[in-house]
């Protein structure tokens, strides 16, 4: 049970930092382009993790870089290319909630490549969690508005972003089973940008970042500190300890933490239907997690 406060505490963080980045994005992605903003977010992770790597003199896995790419372009390059596009045609309350509970399933499925088992409880709840998430898209689409089409277009982008993200935890278990997790997530995020550079550059090829007004910075400096490199430490260490899987099932606390953030920070209110399919969710992750509570108070915990 004394490792029980060190896991709720890492899973708080992760909740607030992956919910706000889908608002720090959101911020972002009306004043700049996204996959402009995407690169820089990045960037900027990349020279953090960088220098906590010459800090701790943690070695970086130069040696298992094919992995890792593999880990990159789904992680990095996938994700956030459909993920901030399609922040760009749907709200971020349709983003926080359509990742956050398509990720635990979709790496649930791919972790039964490398040996994770599927329980039948296990996936029962996420089968009612993603219930949960198809009423989300749904209750998106009866607000009347004329562009629900292109709310439609950018929540399909983050079901994608989705199944691309859990491609990622799935190859990062298997290579975090010998290697350092700030070294793993380092080297990822490095080859994630050069993967990004390019197509960052298409829209105006970067000459706008010198106009880039303090609040875009700020988005900006948030998704690079906070929203990846805090979290993928944070995200790759719960995969690390206890399965891809299981590990992925913190994202179904984002919801929570982006919604409120959504409300206070953007002013977007969630739709009837989409707070159905909410706590559809709550009960598909209650179902899910009920034979995983007592592995997490078990379970060393050492970063």
């Amino acid at each position: 049970m004394r490792q029980a406060p060190i896991v709720i505490a890492v899973y708080a963080t992760l909740a607030i930092t992956l919910g706000g980045q889908w608002i720090a994005a959101k911020l972002g992605v009306t004043a700049v382009p996204a996959l402009e903003l995407s690169t820089m977010r990045f960037a900027i992770a990349a020279g953090v993790l960088l220098a906590a790597c010459a800090i701790t003199r943690t070695p970086i896995p130069l040696h298992r870089w094919r992995p890792i790419s593999a880990a990159a372009a789904c992680g990095v390059l996938g994700f956030n290319t459909l993920a901030f596009l399609g922040l760009s045609l749907t709200p971020a309350s349709d983003s926080a909630l359509i990742i956050p509970t398509t990720i635990p399933l979709a790496t649930a499925l791919f972790a039964t490549l490398i040996h994770e088992r599927l329980t039948s409880r296990k996936l029962f709840g996420f089968a009612v969690a993603s219930l949960g998430a198809a009423l989300v898209i749904v209750g998106g689409q009866q607000g009347g508005s004329e562009s629900s089409a292109s709310r439609l277009a950018g929540d399909l982008m983050e079901l994608g972003a989705a199944t691309a993200w859990a491609g990622s935890l799935t190859i990062g278990a298997v290579v975090l089973r010998k290697e350092t997790v700030l070294g793993y997530v380092t080297l990822m995020v490095v080859i994630g940008t050069a993967l990004l550079l390019p197509l960052g550059a298409v829209p105006q090829a970067y000459r706008d970042v010198p106009a880039w007004s303090a609040e875009t910075w700020l988005a900006a400096g948030f998704l690079g500190v906070f929203s990846t490199s805090v979290a993928f430490v944070l995200f790759f260490w719960a995969v690390h300890r206890y399965g891809a899987s299981l590990a992925a099932m913190v994202t179904y606390l984002t919801p929570i933490a982006t919604l409120v953030l959504a409300f206070l920070i953007l002013g977007e209110r969630p739709l009837p239907l989409q707070l159905v399919g909410g706590a559809v969710i709550v009960v598909g992750v209650r179902l899910a997690a009920r034979r995983s509570r007592a592995a997490l108070g078990q379970a060393p915990v050492t970063i």
